[in-house]
């Protein structure tokens, strides 16, 4: 999978649970960048991007996640396992 693969993937779940079809993150996007991202939220980003990528992140990979980029970089890693 290519980062711009994974980004094609992100995107269309950050738009599914932002329920906001204009949305698309880059390696920079935080929460401070999407009105809706609260705690809440970002429990079910990382739910819907562990089942729409196939794989569970760790508390500590959860927690060291800072941007958008480094969830990708993330799972651009974990695919390659």
């Amino acid at each position: 999978m290519t980062r711009e693969e994974a980004f094609e993937r992100v995107n269309k779940v950050f738009r599914d649970i932002f329920d906001d079809e204009t949305i698309t993150v880059n390696d920079a996007t935080t929460a401070a960048d999407i009105e809706d991202w609260d705690s809440l939220e970002h429990i079910n980003l990382i739910v819907a991007l562990e089942e729409e990528f196939g794989m569970k992140f760790t508390m500590g990979e959860i927690t060291g996640m800072k941007d958008v980029g480094e969830s990708v970089d993330l799972i651009l890693a974990r695919a390659t396992q």
